[in-house]
Order: C-alpha cells, then sequence, then structure tokens
C-alpha cells in the first residue's frame, strides 16, 4: 500500500463515502440500537458522532506533529476522551449527524492531500498506537471507522 499523501486522501474520501452511505440507509429504529455497552451505552448515533469526534481530534493531533510536536500526552485517557465528546452531541440530530460527518471527512482528505511524502514520516505519540508515522495514524481512522462499522452490521443482522 503505496503511503502518498494522494493515496492516502483518496482513501478517506471512498471510505467516507461508504460510511455516510452506511449511515443514510439506516431507519429510525436502527439508529437506536446499541451498540456497545463497555464503558458507556453507545447506540448507532453514538457511533457516528464518535467518528466525527475522534476525527476532528485527530486533524488537531496530526497538525502538532506535522509542526514537529509530540502528539498526544503519554497520560491521555482515550476511553475519557470518547465518552465526553460523544455526550457533547447528544442533541444533533441524525442529519446533523450525517452532515458533520461529511463536512467533517472532507477537511480530513484536503488536508492529508496537501501534505508533502516528509510530512507523512513525522512522527509522534497516537492516543491508541503509541509513536508511530502520520502515514499510520491517518490509515488508522479509516481502519478504525471500518472495525466500528464491522460491529454495527453484526449487531443490525441480529
Amino acid at each position: 500500500m503505496p503511503d502518498t499523501p494522494s493515496f492516502l486522501a483518496e482513501r478517506l474520501k471512498t471510505e467516507g463515502e461508504k460510511t455516510a452511505s452506511f449511515f443514510a440507509a439506516l431507519n429510525a429504529d436502527q439508529w437506536q440500537a446499541t451498540i456497545y455497552t463497555e464503558n458507556a451505552e453507545w447506540r448507532v448515533r453514538d457511533v457516528l458522532a464518535h467518528f466525527i469526534s475522534a476525527e476532528k481530534s485527530f486533524l488537531t493531533l496530526f497538525e502538532n506533529i506535522r509542526n514537529g510536536g509530540p502528539g498526544a500526552p503519554e497520560d491521555f485517557s482515550i476511553d475519557r476522551f470518547n465518552v465526553s465528546q460523544v455526550a457533547k452531541m447528544q442533541s444533533f440530530s441524525q442529519s446533523e449527524l450525517l452532515a458533520e460527518f461529511d463536512k467533517t471527512r472532507a477537511e480530513t482528505t484536503r488536508w492529508v492531500a496537501a501534505l508533502s511524502e516528509l510530512d507523512l514520516q513525522k512522527r509522534g505519540r497516537h492516543p491508541a498506537l503509541d509513536v508511530v508515522s502520520l502515514a499510520e495514524m491517518i490509515k488508522m481512522i479509516y481502519l478504525h471507522n471500518q472495525m466500528h462499522s464491522r460491529d454495527l452490521r453484526r449487531v443490525m443482522k441480529k
């Protein structure tokens, strides 16, 4: 898999489109299905809120690393962060969440496309992966979403 800005930006774009289509096709009952119960109870809508909040935060983290910063603090609590950020979007409607996801993914895609190949080699601390390259962190955005999407599909089949 080539680690180039254009490849990663295109992958983010296409995976984002798949994610948006999946959520847009769900009916009202499916949006209320419980997906996770560990740390906090998350319904389908909360998973999409998680995608949005994580990706927005990653843009800030990635820019820090691109500019020579260390990335996430060593004592960063990813679970506490995720629960608090998803709670902030409880008032968002389904259409607002979908629009915010599209907007956030477009912003991420533009940012990645503007990187240089040297930028992709810069390393910093990722909240879940420890110290890795920006290229690895960017790939983790769509891999992370794919993992949760598999969980969503598994619950929807029941």
